[in-house]
């Protein structure tokens, strides 16, 4: 049953998500973009490349939205959400050179534009930069939750490297790497909020798995869209897991449930790369996965994950902010981009 407070997916587009927080996320953009300042022309001319770049900067916006819903009055948080894009911009434009890949968000990648080295470099400059934008907030707790964040971020991208042309990767390996890679900066926004909020450990606790569930729901559902979207929606090219060789979970599901040919077909495409649209094998392993299951069975996940998000906030007190958190975890289930 649906309440006022509990609003369905379809009552609530990607756009109206953070209208409660439109000021707060006006404030970002302004630090972003002063924090961002260089007396390097190259670093400043990606950076703005990056800012220019579109995305709805959801992890900082939780963070954002978090501290809104549980009360806090402080002035840390804008600068917190300004080194949270910081760290996952950086990942985004070392992801994007390990990868290979040319096209995000329906634009070029930076280094298909500037190269892969100043990819990499000014990917350095962001991490370095929110590093100095996180002391001055002057709180232990939160260099440290920020400083094993971004620990752990890097060992996912390790984990996920070793997966890459792996047909024996597992679903629990998988999830490894969504939780290390993916959820982990989700994780940190969500329970940085409560941290300078001064929120009790067990409250705390609770952002951090409203953050860490929500994290793996959207990555659960990438990995949907990358088979079941399409080019000119997503803003990347569809395929591109296949591509790379990587088993996301739609994969690992068909190596155990399709039958012998298809298991052939798929270990065969994730140990070499390189099948895309435009591949003989593409379209034989696209229909397997939606015949076997596979897209099925990685949304029931996604939904379990969004799910155990919401149960996370139940302490919060009613209000819009709860009310559109709660929103965002049915929003990461059911949107099409």
């Amino acid at each position: 049953m649906t309440t006022a407070l509990s609003p369905t997916p379809a009552a609530m587009s990607g756009a109206d998500l953070l209208k409660p927080i439109a000021a707060d996320m006006a404030a970002l953009n302004e630090t972003i973009r002063q924090s961002l300042h260089s007396d390097v022309p190259l670093v400043n001319q990606i950076s703005e490349y990056l800012i220019n770049a579109g995305g709805k900067r959801l992890r900082p916006a939780i963070h954002l939205m978090l501290a809104r819903a549980l009360g806090y009055t402080g002035k840390h948080q804008t600068t917190i959400a300004a080194v949270i894009e910081f760290i996952h911009s950086a990942t985004l434009l070392h992801d994007d050179v390990v990868d290979e890949s040319d096209l995000r968000r329906g634009r070029s990648t930076a280094n298909a534009m500037f190269g892969n080295a100043a990819s990499v470099l000014v990917g350095d400059f962001l991490y370095s930069r929110a590093f100095q934008l996180m002391v001055t907030v002057e709180q232990m707790r939160v260099m440290s939750i920020l400083a094993d964040t971004t620990n752990v971020i890097a060992e996912g991208e390790v984990l996920q490297l070793l997966n890459i042309h792996d047909p024996d990767v597992t679903e629990a390996r998988y999830m490894q790497v969504i939780h290390y890679k993916t959820a982990r900066l989700f994780e940190a926004a969500a329970q940085l909020a409560a941290v300078i909020n001064g929120n009790t450990p067990e409250q705390e606790d609770a952002c951090a798995a409203y953050g860490r569930h929500l994290g793996a729901a959207f990555q659960l559902a990438d990995d949907i869209l990358d088979y079941a979207g399409n080019t000119d929606t997503l803003g990347k090219n569809v395929g591109d897991d296949l591509r790379e060789g990587k088993p996301t979970l739609p994969l690992i599901y068909l190596l155990e449930h399709g039958t012998d040919s298809e298991k052939q077909l798929v270990k065969t495409a994730i140990e070499n790369g390189g099948i895309d649209e435009t591949h003989v094998g593409f379209q034989a392993i696209l229909n397997a996965i939606k015949t076997r299951g596979a897209l099925e069975y990685t949304q029931k996940k996604a939904e379990s994950e969004a799910a155990t998000a919401k149960l996370a906030i139940a302490f919060l007190p009613e209000s819009v902010y709860k009310m559109h958190l709660l929103a965002l975890a049915d929003y990461a289930v059911a949107r099409q981009v």
